[in-house]
Order: structure tokens, then C-alpha cells, then sequence
């Protein structure tokens, strides 16, 4: 089987993910996609990220009933911090019936060159890439053209980074979140904790 794989914080998981995720299904790019929560991204300083468990607990609720589409908590068991490279290769020593591929967006894929052993994973995994504002393909192609550049994907105007200004403020996302998700982080009143003791 092949399995796309969706590296994030997923803080919190939105409908802009969950679009591009079944856009691969849909498009036959993929017969599965693995949404990997990742405990800490190794290029970023996340210091307002959600304790890993509840991120992967909302994942969970997004995915329930979507098929094709699951949470994976494989980097919670690995050391830390997290690199691609390690998680593929236990991937595939784990799932050795599978072919991995990744999904990274286009903002990533400019700084490819700083990822662990970005060369294997290039020789060894396909790689999509998807748009994102103001981070062009065409450097990409250049650079990398082995990397396949999904143009025609749908682009959401949706961010996490939005979703929780708004939480903090007391404001409900709307469509940004699933109804599931929103009830969670309402009844765990998760971005609220944060924002209490987070200065601006």
C-alpha cells in the first residue's frame, strides 16, 4: 500500500489539512495518509506548542470518521528531537509491506538542504510538495526536481497560527476546525490555558 505522510504540530489540526489530505486521496496520489504528529519540530522554536497527547487526541477526532486518512503517534517513541530521516526508516522497517511517501509544504521545501540526511530521503522517498503563499515553486523545481510540485492543489486560507489568535480572544474559528475538535479544545479549554500564561 502506498502512504502519504503529513508531518506537523497540528496545533490544532484544521480543515486546510484535512482538504489537502484527501486531496492526495482523491487525486489517486495516495492510498492512505498518515498525519504524524511531531512532538517538536527541530527548525522551530514553537513555544506556544499544545502538549503532543492533546494534539494527537484532536487529530484522532478529525480522522475518526474519514477514510483513508489516520493519526500516527510514531515520534512520540523516538528520541528526541525528531528528524524525518529516522522516522522514515522506522516507518518502513515497521511497515516494510508499505511505500512511504512525504508531503511537505513548499515553505519547507526551500530549506530542505538543513534537514537531517536530506540526500537519502530524496534517493529514497518520493516527495510532494504544496503551495504556500509567497515560497516559489519554480526555486523548488530548480533545486529540487525530483520533488513533485502538486500546482494544481487547492490552497486554504487557513493557518493554526490564526486559529489560536482567535481562541485566545475568545472567538470561535468557524469552519477552520471540525465540530468535533472545537467541542474538545472547548471542554479541555486548551488554548485558553495557554493564552493565560503566554504574554503577548
Amino acid at each position: 500500500m502506498r502512504v502519504g505522510l503529513y508531518f506537523g504540530s497540528f496545533n490544532p489540526i484544521h480543515t486546510g489539512h484535512l482538504g489537502l489530505a484527501n486531496y492526495l486521496l482523491n487525486n489517486g496520489l495516495t492510498d492512505e495518509l498518515w498525519f504524524v504528529v511531531s512532538p517538536h519540530n527541530p527548525l522551530k522554536n514553537e513555544v506556544d506548542l499544545l502538549d503532543e497527547k492533546e494534539r494527537l487526541a484532536m487529530v484522532q477526532l478529525a480522522v475518526a470518521k474519514q477514510k483513508g486518512l489516520r493519526a500516527s503517534d510514531v515520534e512520540f517513541q523516538l528520541p528526541r528531537p525528531s528528524y524525518t530521516i529516522d522516522t522514515l526508516r522506522c516507518l518502513s522497517k515497521q511497515y516494510s509491506q508499505h511505500s512511504f511517501s512525504l508531503l511537505i509544504g513548499s515553505d519547507n521545501a526551500l530549506l530542505f538542504n538543513q534537514w537531517k540526511e536530506y540526500k537519502s530521503i530524496l534517493a529514497d522517498y518520493e516527495i510532494r510538495v504544496y503551495p504556500r503563499e509567497e515560497f516559489c515553486f519554480a526555486n523548488i523545481a530548480k533545486e529540487y526536481p525530483q520533488m513533485q510540485l502538486l500546482e494544481e492543489a487547492p490552497r486554504y486560507n487557513v493557518s493554526s497560527t490564526e486559529i489560536r489568535r482567535l481562541l485566545k480572544k475568545g472567538k470561535n474559528p468557524g469552519k477552520m476546525l471540525t465540530d468535533e475538535v472545537y467541542a474538545y479544545i472547548l471542554k479541555n479549554r486548551l488554548y485558553e490555558a495557554y493564552a493565560s500564561t503566554k504574554k503577548d
